[in-house]
C-alpha cells in the first residue's frame, strides 16, 4: 500500500478517455445489485422460505448495516491513502457475491448474522471507492454532472437487476437472486478493469486542490471543527433511520398475504423506485447547482413523512407500488446531493473519502437502527405502527435539517464535459 503524497498528473481528470468514461457508467450499472448483497430480498426470502420472524429478520438485516459502520470510516480513510481503487472495488464485489452464496446455501442464524456483516464490511468500500475514481476522473468542476449521470446509471442497473430478480425468483425460486448478484459482482470487476490509471488523479480523488499543491491531508480535529459536516451527519443518520425499514417491512407485510408473490412485489417496488430516480439524478444534479444544496435535499427528505403514513391505508400491491415511486424522490436525491455537500465542504482538504466513510458511517448506524427497532416495533403493536413510527421520526429530521443545516455550494461554476441528462438517453441504448 502506498501512503506516501501522490504525484499530481496534468491530464488526469482534465481529459479522461471514452474507455474509462463508459467503463465508469457501466461500473455504476453493474454494482447496483451488488453493494448491499441480497437488500431488502433477504427479508422476503428469510420470512418466507425458512419462517423467521419479524425481530429475526431485523436482526439480519442490522448486521449488515452493523458490518458497514465498522469499516465505513476506515474504508473512506483507506480510499484516501492508496492508488490502488480500482483492485479494491473488485476485491469487495468478489467478497459481496461469495457472502450472498453463504446465505443461500447455509440459512442458519448465526451463519446469516456473521454473513451480513461481512457483506456489509465489503460494501462500505464501495460509495466511496466510486466517488474518489469519480472525482479523480472528471474533475471538481464536471462532478456535479457526473454524480447525477452515475446515480442514472446506477438506478438503470437496480431497475434491471430487480426485474431479472423478480423473473428468476419467480421461475426458479430464491436461488435465481442469489446468482443473479454473483453474476453482477463479475461484470463489476470487468468494468474496474477498464477504467485506465492514468485517468485517475489521485490528489484530486482525495478532495485535494486542483492545482495539485494541497496533497497532506488535514488532521480530522480540524476537519470536524467545519460545524456543518456534524448537522449533515445528524440529518444522514435521521434521513436513513426514517427510511431504511420502509421496504423491508413492506416485504415482510406482503409476504403474509401474498406467499410466493411477495419476492415479485418487491421487485416491483424496487422498479417503481428506481425508475423515478433516473430522472430525479439527473434533476438533483442539475438543480443542486442552480438552486443550492439545501433547497434540493429537503424535498427528498420532506416526502419521507408522507410515505410512511401512506403505508398504513392499505395493503394493496398496486397501491404499495404506487406510495413507492415516492422512494425514487427521496432516495434519488440524497444519492446525488449528499456527494455534493461532503464534496463542497471537503474541498482542499485531502479529508473527501474519509468525510464519505464517516457519512456512510452515520447512515449505517441510522439504517441500522431502522430496522432493528421498526422489526421489534412490528413484532410487539403491528406493522401499521412500525410505519407510523418511522413516518414521525422523518417529520422530526427534516425539521432538524431546515433549522440547523446552512448552504454549502460554492461560487458557482459552470459544470464541463457530459452532462448528467446526456445518461438517460445513453441508458435507453444499452
Amino acid at each position: 500500500m502506498e501512503t506516501t503524497q501522490p504525484v499530481h498528473l496534468e491530464f488526469a481528470s482534465k481529459e479522461p478517455s471514452p474507455t474509462s468514461l463508459r467503463a465508469l457508467d457501466g461500473l455504476n450499472f453493474f454494482l447496483a445489485d451488488v453493494r448491499d448483497g441480497m437488500g431488502p430480498f433477504l427479508g422476503t426470502y428469510l420470512r418466507d422460505a425458512h419462517k423467521w420472524d419479524a425481530g429475526r429478520v431485523g436482526i439480519a438485516l442490522a448486521a449488515s448495516q452493523l458490518g458497514t459502520v465498522l469499516a465505513q470510516t476506515p474504508a473512506g480513510a483507506l480510499i484516501d491513502r492508496i492508488r490502488w481503487k480500482r483492485r479494491a472495488v473488485a476485491a469487495a464485489a468478489a467478497v459481496v457475491a461469495i457472502g450472498c452464496a453463504v446465505l443461500y446455501l447455509a440459512p442458519i442464524p448465526a451463519v446469516v448474522v456473521m454473513a451480513q456483516a461481512t457483506i456489509g464490511a465489503a460494501g462500505a468500500l464501495l460509495p466511496p471507492a466510486i466517488a474518489a475514481l469519480t472525482l479523480g476522473v472528471v474533475g471538481r468542476v464536471a462532478m456535479a454532472a457526473r454524480t447525477g449521470r452515475n446515480e442514472a446509471f446506477n438506478h438503470l442497473g437496480n431497475v434491471v437487476a430487480a426485474a431479472l430478480a423478480g423473473g428468476l425468483a419467480y421461475l426458479f425460486g430464491y436461488s435465481g437472486m442469489f446468482f443473479l448478484v454473483a453474476g453482477m459482482a463479475a461484470c463489476a470487476i470487468f468494468a474496474v478493469a477498464l477504467i485506465r490509471e492514468r485517468d485517475i488523479d489521485h490528489v484530486l480523488a482525495r478532495g485535494g486542490d486542483d492545482d495539485g499543491r494541497n496533497c497532506k491531508p488535514i488532521g480530522v480535529a480540524a476537519l470536524f471543527q467545519d460545524r456543518r459536516i456534524p448537522i449533515f451527519v445528524a440529518s444522514a443518520v435521521l434521513f436513513h433511520l426514517a427510511n431504511a425499514a420502509m421496504l423491508p417491512l413492506v416485504g415482510q407485510k406482503s409476504a403474509d398475504g401474498l406467499k410466493e408473490g411477495a419476492a415479485v412485489l418487491m421487485s416491483a417496488c424496487i422498479i417503481a423506485a428506481q425508475v423515478v430516480m433516473i430522472p430525479v439524478a439527473v434533476l438533483a444534479s442539475r438543480y443542486a447547482e442552480s438552486w443550492g444544496r439545501r433547497p434540493v435535499f429537503l424535498i427528498g427528505f420532506a416526502v419521507l413523512p408522507v410515505r410512511g403514513l401512506l403505508y398504513c391505508l392499505s395493503v394493496n400491491p398496486y397501491y404499495l407500488v404506487a406510495v413507492q415511486l415516492l422512494d425514487g424522490i427521496g432516495a434519488g436525491i440524497f444519492g446525488v446531493v449528499s456527494i455534493l455537500v461532503v464534496a463542497d465542504l471537503t474541498r482542499g482538504t485531502g479529508r473527501f473519502n474519509f468525510t464519505q466513510g464517516v457519512l456512510a458511517t452515520a447512515t449505517g448506524v441510522g439504517a441500522g437502527l431502522s430496522n432493528l427497532i421498526a422489526g421489534f416495533i412490528v413484532k410487539e403493536a403491528g406493522f401499521d405502527a412500525g410505519f407510523i413510527a418511522l413516518a414521525i421520526v422523518a417529520a422530526l429530521g427534516c425539521l432538524f435539517f431546515a433549522l440547523a443545516m446552512p448552504e454549502t455550494r460554492n461560487a458557482a461554476e459552470e459544470p464541463v464535459g457530459g452532462s448528467s441528462s446526456e445518461a438517460v438517453l445513453e441508458a435507453a441504448v444499452l
